[in-house]
């Protein structure tokens, strides 16, 4: 290529990653909003029902209010944690694709290579790198959004379950059980989804450049 052609195609890279970049924050800032409406609502919702029991000294309708509020928190924490979900796979899609920009950039100048902290390569290893570049770094799946969703989505989901069976006439150790095990199964079951679209996510992708190979 000539360097006219060079300096255009170095625009249009520039041009899409400035593109990824930007929907990448969008991204980001959207569904960490709906995270913290959902925790909002769920602290809401609970002191909501602290009032309602001292006002009915928890008889009555009482249980039929707290086990509607518990179902309206669980629907939403369901939808805000899929949408987690899926935006943690959307920012997976952005690190990989500008991994594949910044190996254009070195097809385009090789020299660039000791400048970059970030991946060039667009295969699994490459966006790890770009993810924290200075090695492995376990647990970061504890920490991230996806995670904190699930754990408080299958807190409400138990606090449910345990609800109904106590609606039910059910004794409070059978109440206890179910909730630990309901929540404990959705937070495995969620993370078990995760890990399956993160897998998908890689079988389905073809990466120009790998890890060691160029």
């Amino acid at each position: 290529m000539t360097d006219a052609q060079k300096s255009l195609r170095a625009q249009m890279l520039a041009t899409e990653h400035w593109s990824l970049l930007a929907s990448r924050s969008t991204t980001q800032s959207e569904v960490l909003t709906r995270i913290a409406i959902f925790l909002t609502l769920v602290s809401a919702g609970l002191v909501t029902l602290g009032v309602l029991g001292n006002a009915t000294q928890f008889r009555g309708w009482f249980g039929v209010a707290a086990l509607g509020v518990l179902l309206l928190l669980a629907l939403l924490g369901l939808i805000t944690q899929k949408r987690a979900f899926n935006a943690s796979l959307d920012d997976l899609m952005y690190v990989v694709a500008m991994n594949r920009l910044r190996g254009a950039y070195l097809d385009l100048d090789p020299g660039l290579a000791p400048y970059f902290i970030s991946s060039a390569d667009d295969d699994e290893a490459g966006s790890l790198r770009t993810y924290y570049a200075f090695g492995p770094r376990p647990g970061q799946i504890l920490a991230s959004s996806a995670m904190i969703i699930s754990v408080v989505e299958g807190a409400v989901l138990g606090l449910f379950a345990g609800g109904v069976v106590l609606g039910l006439g059910g004794a409070i150790w059978l109440a206890i059980t179910l909730g630990v095990i309901t929540g404990a199964g959705s937070l495995i079951i969620w993370m078990v989804v995760g890990f399956r679209g993160y897998r998908a996510l890689f079988e389905l992708h073809e990466p120009l450049r790998t890890t060691g190979g160029g």
